[in-house]
């Protein structure tokens, strides 16, 4: 392993009175999450010189919530010890030279508040929760202590550094409370004057109340406050003052001798300085405090807005202090929550402070001046940038709602940044610098605001007007596209901002007026290429660095290639079948301008694809092509792809981020994975190359850090699989879980656990429900906490909290809470069968009571006592008669209300509202609506029941009596009250009923009840309403996106868009829903889809061997005839192979067609026939047609990577071509296109298929293709050469394995005559392998040493090949193919060089001492590559001009070839020669004698490589 990677880490934990400590020697630690992290600071720290003194050196991992505590031990010798508290229950001791824990404790039952390692006991830790519960825990002897001291929530608590028993607490409430530990927590002072929390204690570090001067007499400040309780005073209590402070924004000193305050410091209102602060925060508090140790008359404390106070204690009277720093902006910019002092080796005194801005700071106490400042993140790190025009500035994208800008190339500061949060407010989950402008930078957030900031300047950002509905995935620099290209060239701007959303939608930004409105370019698309279909959403949007091309990645895992500035669609790749999350282009300064046009893409499966598109995109197609099969293919992930960055400084280097935790560095170029990185504790999200330095990379992860490291230096070179795999998921789990809400415990003795609070832990403890899309999810938040803290908050239950006596013994109280809970767990007794009848039975008698009273209050006056009956008859009897009522008889019948229902009409009504009132009151609305419906006055009732939400359906229904427009306005008002209820089908049935058919089926559209809406408005629209549409398309969107691919299609298709059916039926991608997705393409017309998708089903089946289901799904689209061609010569080449028994092509489940397994005629025979039976082939014009279908159709070139199967489908595409070619007589063609099948064999290393498809397809060599082609000189003459040297090639090999078996037997190749029985000398049988390690490999074969006992000699057909081989010693290609050698040679020199120097620099840089004065390294470096191993031979020192002159002098013989040699392959020339001299001498006199001294002649010419001189040697001398 190389050195520690350069970390940003995470925030320290907020709202934690003592989460970083730090010891003598220069360690400093603090809490962030679920982690320690641990930070050297001094000379010993191993920063690189000229850098401020301090490395982050590691992380303490274990802990699976988050750390609310963390100390050191401050005891000699056992600095290497540490305490932690975590709210997952724990208190762990680490080594942190090991970083492994030595023991744990878990016994409390509650959220853990404060915690301290005792500066006088060495192995006492103390620690406390928030019901009030103090453990003392002793490690030597693993003995613990439970003091339960006050009912109340401990804030903090701090050890005496005087005396091993004394410990204060400060409690939430104000309260501060001295024990003594050693007398079971008794309570020596009870110090009373704050009113709110304590946020820290701090000892005087000196004993004795004499190094204050305090007036012990009077004291103005602060009234005299009695003890709680009358106690002794000790010595050791006496001579003690103790500092607190609390949330009440005051300091107090408290003397112990007396137990009362003795000095009060008021905390100042400063005006803010530096740093910029939201206004629309409200100002915060939190008081923390240090006192200096031998230093008694000062005291540090923390103020309002993050600056620091030293306070002099030196005049009680006078109260005076002094800032920290008076430099602008060193001073934090939000509270401060931890101080700590620091000695360093070189014994400097240092303070280090946390703070809510995110910032740990080291100040020098004796200049009270800012040394330096550890930046850190508060969110997941989503997304890398680095400037291409100011190099140096790399922008981190964070999800605590703020952009950071980090010098990487600083060189008085490796943690230069600079925070940038206004307009923001949101995670920021893409950005991207402008081209040309340097101090440009766009973003984008997870609520779908684009935004540009200026950051050379302190103003707020442009925003965007037009927001994304979802999170905003990628933002990309680009040339405008119409309607902003419009206009001349100084009218629009060079460059316009694309960005892309997570709801599929890409927007183009005018960044001259970014406050206009966005246009969405998929309008565009659709113009320019005629698309009637519904688009695909697109999650990925890329521009080429040339501007001319720009690809458009898409949900369904497909990539649209457009040529700007009309977007015009070029091509579509279809090798993902899951949400693309990234894609990058090549860049185009390398040494090879064709691997600009490499694009790689990595979707939600874990293979990355590179494609290899300049061939496509410089023939410019008419219509678009089809890619479906990659130009290279990385393996090794084995979870999602998030990012992918292309080194700038290399050809080919590609580094990749993934949800597996790993970022892979791979040579693209030989699909190799070269390094891993392995330090994250999270998924990966991004990652990014420095522009500066080719040796390095930042990586960020969803575990709050961004790295920067070294590929060199890691020890891993491909992602872990299986256990390996296993191990990092489980570290990464280690970090925080989602925490689901905790239920309330049933017994108030139970801990109620809080949700964890801070900033920078929401986004790991909140429950990932939403679908991840791109690598990003809607639910991982990281919203600031901007109130006090909760998890220090303690629930207040609705019940009263009973506070049950404690018991004197631990256990006892384990087991009362224990009984408890067993008591609540208990499940209800069952019912024995008489108590079930009987409850059956009361049930029924329940039934059959009287239904309630109409008139409840009138009835119970009725049942007075007679005298009261009899004054109601009075009453009554002088109501009915009288002419006028008096006053009292008036008031006599308002009291009796009752006797309404024998009064007037008038009293009736009265006493109607006195009992509706009555039914009110007592929860019966219906009955009131039933009086007033007595009363006539339906309307009222409506209105009232409408008001108080309590319509039913028969008010609605005897609605109409009132009138018709009473009744719409109550079957709407019903309707909205439903919804209400979340009664939405039955709100909309109501709506119909008063015809308002659009607003029923809006409202269930609307509630995502599609299938009840398509319903409706089928039933009750027009067939051609639009509506009709937008249902069966946002339905079918939605359940696309829950994987509900059938109805989904079947929605498409309901909405009239075959198209999009078809493609969604093709998202699931087995070889049955393709299938189905073809037929379905095919009916509705959609040829080309139709094509597409039945050839990905012949492909799937292919997978399988199931010959006959391939050949049926091509057989859905005739514009595939071409394909069932190659599909029917594979088939034939499998069964060819299977009976020469090639354990690669052995399959035990293949299903093929009866005429494949006729193996009666040779196989080109048998290709042609099956052709003619089987697919009517038999006219020219039919194979011209086919010929040119399949001429469309490109593939990639092959390599040792290519699997098998795909391999021998690219060949059969060239053997089909080959036959269809010398069908209609196009010999030129033929040639060229078995050259390639042939080519493709030797590329992919495969020396078995070539010799089989040459002993196929040329049983009797070429001399009937050199017949066709004549005497003239065509085009296809070279490519004759090559594949007649390609035959020997291989013929050659196989006479030398003749030879060389131990036993060597009559065959087409050699006549044996054999003695007695052979001791045989094993030979190795040699592959070719490579271009120039296959003749390596060649001569290195021991010779057989064949036994005098056995005579060998060739056969017939072995001379005649020999003699061939005049054609293989060609000095031509031997001499173009040493300048190739020469020039790779070379190139492979200069980088080895270059790693060389930078791993020398590396070495200097983490060198520690002055003393070590290492000599300048050599200009100078051997030329030893990979293939130079031979020790026999000196290496000779090669300078960097001799280098570049022998590259300058390779490229010119190169150049002067004809271009008919260089284009096509041929085989290498020295192998060959070492072949044929092996053969020789194996078989002496065999080889003619003048063959043998060309091949001699060859190797001593070209022979330049040290592989080759070694190997020839044996031939030479």
């Amino acid at each position: 392993m190389g050195p520690e990677p350069q970390t940003l880490p995470p925030s320290p934990n907020w709202y934690c009175t003592r989460s970083s400590d730090a010891v003598p020697g220069g360690l400093f630690g603090f809490a962030a999450r679920t982690s320690v992290f641990l930070v050297c600071v001094g000379p010993g720290a191993g920063a690189i010189p000229g850098m401020p003194p301090f490395r982050v050196v590691g992380e303490l991992v274990g802990h699976t919530e988050r750390v609310s505590g963390f100390t050191f031990s401050h005891h000699p010798g056992q600095y290497n010890l540490c305490a932690t508290s975590s709210d997952d229950g724990t208190v762990k001791i680490w080594d942190v030279e090991t970083k492994t824990v030595v023991t744990e404790h878990a016994l409390h039952q509650h959220t853990i508040s404060a915690l301290h390692w005792s500066p006088q006991v060495k192995d006492l830790i103390v620690s406390g929760d928030e019901k009030g519960v103090v453990f003392c825990y002793w490690i030597n002897r693993n003995d613990s202590q439970r003091l339960f001291i006050e009912p109340r929530t401990i804030f903090c608590l701090t050890c005496s550094p005087h005396h091993e028993d004394l410990v204060a607490i400060g409690y939430k409430d104000g309260m501060v409370v001295i024990i003594d530990i050693s007398k079971k927590g008794e309570v020596i002072h009870r110090l009373r004057g704050h009113d709110d929390e304590i946020h820290s204690i701090a000892w005087c570090p000196l004993p004795g109340e004499d190094c204050l001067s305090i007036n012990q007499e009077e004291n103005s400040e602060e009234p005299e406050i009695t003890n709680g309780k009358v106690t002794t005073q000790t010595p050791e209590a006496k001579g003690c003052y103790l500092a607190t402070g609390s949330k009440d924004q005051t300091i107090r000193i408290w003397s112990c001798a007396r137990g009362r305050g003795v000095v009060l410091l008021k905390i100042p209102f400063l005006k803010r300085r530096g740093g910029g602060v939201d206004p629309t925060v409200k100002e915060r508090l939190w008081l923390t405090l240090y006192w200096p140790k031998n230093q008694p008359t000062q005291l540090v404390s923390s103020c309002f807005g993050g600056e620091l106070l030293l306070w002099d204690l030196t005049q009680s009277w006078r109260r005076k202090y002094t800032l920290f720093s008076a430099s602008e902006g060193q001073n934090h910019s939000r509270i401060v929550f931890n101080l700590c002092p620091l000695q360093t080796e070189d014994d400097k005194h240092l303070l280090l402070s946390t703070s809510m801005d995110r910032d740990v700071k080291c100040w020098d106490m004796t200049t009270l001046e800012c040394c330096w400042t550890l930046p850190s993140l508060g969110g997941f790190a989503y997304s890398l940038a680095f400037s291409p025009e100011d190099t140096g500035y790399l922008a981190i994208g964070v999800g605590d709602g703020m952009i950071r800008v980090w010098n990487t190339s600083s060189k008085k500061n490796n943690y230069d940044v600079k925070n940038f949060w206004q307009g923001v407010k949101s995670k920021v989950t893409a950005l991207c610098w402008h081209p040309k402008k340097e101090h440009c930078l766009a973003f984008g957030t997870d609520d779908g605001k684009v935004g540009l900031y200026d950051t050379y300047s302190n103003k707020p950002p442009q925003i965007s007007s037009t927001y994304h509905k979802k999170t905003v995935y990628t933002l990309a620099w680009g040339p405008p596209v119409p309607p902003m290209s419009l206009g001349g060239e100084g009218d629009r701007p060079s460059f316009t901002l694309y960005s892309c959303g997570g709801e599929g939608i890409v927007f183009q930004h005018n960044p001259w007026k970014f406050g206009g409105e966005a246009f969405d370019i998929n309008k565009l698309i659709r113009d320019t290429n005629a698309i009637k279909n519904k688009l695909p959403v697109h999650t990925e949007i890329s521009w080429k660095a040339d501007g001319k091309f720009m690809a458009l990645g898409n949900e369904d895992g497909s990539i649209e290639i457009f040529q700007g500035p009309k977007l015009k669609l070029m091509c579509s790749i279809q090798q993902h079948h899951k949400l693309l999350n990234t894609m990058s282009w090549h860049h185009e300064h390398g040494s090879q301008p064709e691997l600009s046009y490499l694009l790689a893409s990595g979707s939600n499966n874990a293979v990355i694809y590179v494609h290899n598109l300049k061939t496509v995109l410089e023939a410019k197609p008419e219509s678009p092509v089809t890619i479906t099969e990659p130009f290279l293919t990385l393996s090794g992930h084995t979870a999602k792809i998030t990012c992918l960055a292309w080194s700038p400084h290399h050809d080919g280097i590609l580094v990749s981020a993934s949800y597996d935790g790993t970022a892979q560095v791979w040579d693209t170029l030989r699909e190799q994975p070269l390094h891993n990185f392995r330090g994250h504790r999270g998924r990966l999200l991004c990652v990014v190359w420095s522009p500066l330095d080719p040796e390095c990379i930042y990586s960020g992860a969803d575990d709050f850090c961004v790295y920067r490291w070294l590929p060199s230096t890691q020890a891993h070179s491909r992602p872990p699989q299986g256990k390996k795999s296993i191990e990092l998921e489980k570290k990464r789990l280690s970090q925080p879980k989602p925490k689901p809400k905790k239920k309330k415990k049933p017994t108030s003795q139970m801990p109620v656990k809080q949700e964890s609070f801070e900033g920078n832990e929401e986004e790991s403890t909140k429950e990932n429900t939403a679908p991840v899309e791109n690598g990003l999810s809607d639910q991982e938040g990281e919203e600031e906490e901007e109130e006090a803290p909760r998890a220090l908050t303690p629930t207040v239950p609705r019940e009263p909290v009973l506070c049950t006596p404690i018991s004197s013994s631990c256990e006892k109280s384990k087991a009362t809470i224990n009984n408890k809970i067993a008591v609540l767990k208990k499940e209800p007794p069952k019912e024995k069968p008489d108590e079930l009848r009987s409850r059956h039975i009361s049930e029924a008698l329940m039934k059959r009571r009287k239904a309630r009273s109409m008139l409840p209050l009138s009835t119970s006056l009725d049942h007075r006592s007679k005298e009261e009956l009899h004054h109601d008859c009075l009453v009554l009897a002088t109501a009915k008669h009288s002419k006028e009522l008096s006053e009292d008889v008036s008031a006599d019948l308002e009291e009796r209300f009752h006797l309404g229902l024998f009064s007037d009409r008038d009293t009736l009504y009265r006493m109607i509202e006195t009992e509706g009132k009555g039914h009110l009151e007592n929860g019966h609305p219906e009955l009131f609506h039933q009086l007033m419906l007595w009363k006539g006055d339906l309307q009222g009732v409506l209105q009232t029941a409408a008001e108080r939400g309590e319509l039913t359906d028969n008010l609605v229904a005897m609605a109409p009596v009132a009138g018709y427009h009473v009744w719409l306005w109550a079957v709407e008002a019903f309707a909205k009250q439903l919804c209400f209820q979340d009664q939405y089908v039955k709100a909309a049935s109501h709506l119909l009923s008063i015809h308002k058919v659009y607003e029923a089926v809006e409202l269930l559209k609307s509630n995502h009840f599609y299938r009840e809406a398509i319903a409706v408005a089928k039933a009750r629209l027009r067939p051609e309403d639009p509506v009709l549409k937008e249902l069966y398309l946002g339905w079918g969107t939605t359940l696309e996106r829950d994987g509900h691919y059938a109805v989904a299609a079947k929605c498409y298709l309901g909405a009239t868009s075959p198209y999009d059916a078809a493609k969604v039926l093709a998202k699931k991608g087995d070889a049955a829903s393709l299938r189905t997705a073809a037929e379905l393409a095919a009916i509705a017309g959609e040829n080309e889809l139709a094509a597409s998708l039945a050839l990905r089903c012949a492909q799937e089946l292919l997978l399988v061997k199931n010959w006959v289901g391939a050949q049926e799904a091509l057989q859905l689209h005739g514009s595939l005839q071409g394909q069932r061609l190659v599909f029917c010569l594979l088939e034939l080449l499998c069964w060819h192979l299977e009976e020469k028994q090639l354990p690669e092509a052995r399959s035990s489940s293949s299903s093929y067609h009866t005429w494949a397994t006729d193996t009666k005629e040779p196989f080109l025979q048998r290709v042609t026939s099956a052709w003619k039976s089987v697919f009517s082939l038999d006219s020219p014009a039919q194979c011209r047609a086919a010929l040119q279908r399949l001429q469309d159709i490109k593939y990639p070139s092959s390599t040792s990577n290519t699997p098998y199967r795909q391999l021998l489908l690219h060949i059969c595409h060239d053997l089909t071509l080959a036959v269809l070619s010398q069908q209609t007589a196009t010999w030129e063609e033929a040639v060229q296109a078995l050259l390639r099948a042939v080519l493709r064999s030797y590329d992919s290393g495969n020396f078995t298929i070539m010799q089989e498809v040459c002993s196929a397809f040329l049983p009797d060599g070429c001399d009937h293709l050199s017949d066709k082609l004549g005497d003239r000189q065509s085009s296809a003459t070279p490519a004759l050469r090559s594949l007649e040297a390609f035959f020997t090639y291989g013929h050659l090999y196989e006479i030398w394995w003749s030879l060389s078996r131990p036993c060597p037997e009559a065959s087409v190749w050699v006549r044996a005559d054999h003695g007695k029985t052979l001791s045989t000398e094993q030979s190795q049988q040699v592959d070719r392998a490579s271009a120039e390690d296959t003749g390596s490999q060649a001569a290195c074969q021991p010779e057989p040493g064949n036994p005098p006992e056995l005579s060998l000699r060739l056969s017939g057909e072995s001379a005649r090949v020999l003699s061939a081989c005049r054609e293989l010693f060609s000095e031509q290609h031997a001499s173009l193919q040493n300048a190739r050698r020469t020039v790779a040679q070379v190139q492979e020199t200069l980088a080895e060089m270059i790693h060389q120097h930078r791993k020398s620099l590396l070495c200097k840089s983490i060198a520690s001492g002055p003393d070590k004065n290492e000599p300048e390294q050599e200009t100078e470096l051997s030329l030893a590559g990979p293939q130079s191993q031979c020790k026999e031979e000196e290496n000779e020192p090669v300078s960097l001009p001799e280098l570049t002159r022998r590259l300058t002098e390779a490229n010119q013989r190169i150049a002067t070839f004809p271009e008919s040699i260089k284009t096509w392959p041929f085989p290498d020339v020295l192998e060959c020669c070492l072949v044929l001299l092996h053969i020789s001498s194996q078989c002496p006199g065999c080889v003619p004698q003048e063959l043998q001294q060309q091949a001699q002649e060859l190797l001593r010419k070209y022979a330049c490589t040290t592989a080759y001189k070694r190997h020839s040697r044996t031939f030479c001398t």
